[in-house]
């Protein structure tokens, strides 16, 4: 079946899910909330194949660890359900984006209930409903793992900031833009403002792509959060300042040394947080941890286009390999492009998931958490 993506306009007043899955007559789909014309405009993205999925999640269409699980598991119920090969699929929607490890923990979420269902004689159409409801129960456990995250890490900043009035950092966009719920970091930053405990949310524009500028502006906007935008070159001016109180991140990965895997500049935030005693803290589902990555030397950094950085485009639309933006660089100027930057254990105050916080931040410690958290699921 060749690649099928459809547009569609919606009301800015009301707010539209991330994504879900829907069954028109045509056959099933997955629709997703297109995150790269953001803040412009909120238009769905309709994927009725993997292939367009794949590109959704390349091209940034669809994005953040924990929605990027759970855009896999529905690629993999939506292959099944449209009779294509579903281990091919599999494999291309784990590859899309090497360095977020939920994409494929959602993938072989929803796969192996569908070999499963095969293996017990099960046919076709029982394995895809398998694979869905793997999917559906996935979604379900993101949005309630972001709720404990967001109780864990307001507990951990009250305790480590005393007083009630957190100026809090943020990078990226990791709030329910990315997540079945309210998201990761910013979803703690979103409970102290629920809290009243929310003086100011610094929201870095996160170059070259501009999340902060874009998705998290458009995200505490929503909800009426305090926040002011900031270049990410005057994080170093607002540490001076004393204006800092604490960083929240989110991770696309964490090795099993607690080495964190995020967004290109994050890195840089930690070193200014260590230099300035500023709390730099992580949060992430456990299923960010993979103990298979033994360090952060051992995480795969995607490299993206150069275009992201040598052009300018505002909605942000243009594919993977093309560009179509506006030229801030002489014609043929090369581009450093890496997606993420590694940060070390060392210079992590603490990493905040659903079932607790771990600090410092060991192997150990991190072993601890995610064999506690097997036994919860199992």
């Amino acid at each position: 079946m060749a690649d099928q993506c459809a547009q569609s306009g919606k009301d800015n007043r009301s707010p539209i899910p991330v994504i879900r899955w829907e069954e028109p007559p045509e056959g099933p789909v997955v629709v997703l909330l297109d995150q790269r014309r953001l803040p412009a405009e909120e238009a769905e993205l309709v994927c009725a194949d993997v292939p367009a999925l794949v590109d959704a999640i390349r091209t940034l269409a669809v994005r953040g660890a924990p929605l990027l699980g759970i855009a896999g598991a529905y690629g993999v119920a939506l292959a099944a359900a449209r009779g294509v090969d579903v281990g091919a699929a599999a494999a291309e929607l784990a590859g899309a984006r090497p360095t977020a490890v939920n994409l494929a923990v959602g993938v072989r979420r929803a796969l192996a209930p569908y070999r499963a269902a095969l293996a017990g004689g099960g046919d076709r159409r029982q394995a895809a409903e398998a694979a869905l409801g793997a999917a559906r129960a996935l979604h379900r456990e993101d949005a309630e793992a972001s709720a404990r995250m967001a109780r864990h890490g307001l507990a951990l900043l009250d305790d480590l900031l005393p007083g009630g009035a957190h100026r809090v950092l943020t990078h990226c966009n990791t709030g329910a833009l990315v997540s079945g719920g309210e998201g990761t970091a910013f979803a703690v930053a979103l409970e102290a403002h629920r809290a009243g405990r929310l003086s100011r949310l610094w929201v870095d524009e996160t170059r070259p792509l501009l999340q902060g500028a874009r998705l998290t502006a458009y995200e505490a906007a929503r909800n009426g959060m305090p926040y002011t935008v900031l270049t990410d070159n005057a994080a170093g001016s607002l540490f001076a300042a004393g204006e800092v109180d604490a960083v929240l991140i989110g991770a696309d990965r964490i090795a099993a040394d607690g080495s964190v895997a995020n967004k290109v500049g994050s890195y840089p935030l930690a070193v200014l947080a260590r230099y300035h005693r500023v709390p730099f803290l992580v949060v992430a589902p456990v299923t960010t941890v993979d103990a298979t990555t033994p360090d952060g030397a051992s995480i795969e950094v995607e490299q993206r286009a150069g275009h992201e950085v040598t052009e300018v485009a505002v909605p942000w639309t243009a594919g993977a390999e093309g560009g179509g933006g506006i030229p801030v660089t002489p014609r043929g100027t090369r581009a450093y492009n890496p997606a993420f930057d590694v940060t070390p254990p060392e210079l992590v105050t603490a990493i905040v998931t659903e079932e607790g916080v771990v600090s410092p931040v060991t192997t150990g410690a991190l072993a601890v958490l995610c064999d506690r958290s097997r036994q919860v699921t199992i």
